[in-house]
């Protein structure tokens, strides 16, 4: 296969100018591929949850569930889909995230969710008590109460906030950028077990990147009769259940923050220990 030294420049020059402008497409509208994006919560920049300070008493809280309240299904192009687009595991993020905060000194959690299962346990070792050890065993202490229960779920879940693309090509080498931003919402709040009083209450965001990139290349030979013509491309998804954890511990962190302005609880100082 020959080439004239003109269709070599011609080929340098091109590979040039698609190096220049796949160097442009980096980040197209403020779009970037590290898909990293930190939960908005007001505009305010979060403290990680595990590097909370410690409480001065710390609270007992309950988690019933925390459901998918979007009622999303996950998009599939002309078939019918029966699957979530949001993971149906919240409440067990949420516990978590809770168990994790202030590096596990923060929330006493009691099992509520699982409330059926532990009652049977404890009537079987009951009954297996009565059964063969008769009135000198202990019975069962009492089941520990929570001062708040904790409400809420994933509320929103919305796709294709932003969408869009860039490509460019030339003397047949050409590449391409989709993009796209998704983005989930999630809402927390408080309940006091005594008055039964919504005493606080947060909404967190997130969006979620997804990009698909595309290199092509094509050209004509012996004698323009015959085409050579290659393509390849990748695409990747931030994973819509890692958003979801990073959301909920996001609301974790902004109802303890929230809940020490307002005096609900406080924080541990270097003067009180």
């Amino acid at each position: 296969m020959n080439y004239s030294k003109r269709g070599r420049l011609g080929t340098v020059f091109a590979c040039g100018v698609l190096l220049f402008v796949t160097g442009c497409m980096q980040s197209p509208t403020g779009f970037t591929r590290s898909l990293s994006d930190d939960p908005v919560v007001s505009g305010v920049e979060l403290t990680s949850l595990r590097t909370l300070a410690p409480p001065v008493m710390r609270p007992t809280v309950a988690v019933y569930s925390f459901p998918d309240q979007t009622g999303r299904r996950r998009d599939a192009a002309g078939v019918s889909s029966f699957s979530n687009a949001v993971t149906q595991g919240g409440v067990s993020l949420l516990i978590d995230a809770l168990r994790r905060a202030g590096d596990g000194s923060w929330f006493r959690v009691v099992e509520r969710n699982g409330l059926d299962h532990l009652s049977r346990e404890r009537q079987i070792v009951r009954q297996s008590r009565d059964t063969y050890d008769g009135d000198e065993t202990n019975s069962l202490p009492p089941l520990t109460f929570s001062d708040i229960i904790l409400e809420g779920g994933i509320i929103g879940y919305d796709t294709n906030v932003i969408s869009g693309g860039i490509g460019a090509r030339y003397l047949g080498i050409g590449e391409s950028l989709e993009y796209r931003k998704d983005r989930v919402t999630v809402a927390l709040r408080a309940v006091s077990t005594k008055t039964g009083e919504v005493v606080l209450s947060v909404q967190v965001s997130k969006t979620i990147f997804s990009y698909g990139n595309n290199l092509s290349f094509f050209r004509f030979v012996d004698v323009g009769t015959k085409l050579i013509e290659a393509e390849g491309g990748m695409s990747e998804n931030e994973a819509g259940t890692v958003a979801v954890k990073a959301t909920i511990e996001a609301a974790v962190v902004e109802l303890i923050e929230q809940g020490a302005q307002r005096n609900f609880w406080q924080f541990q100082t270097v003067e009180n220990g």
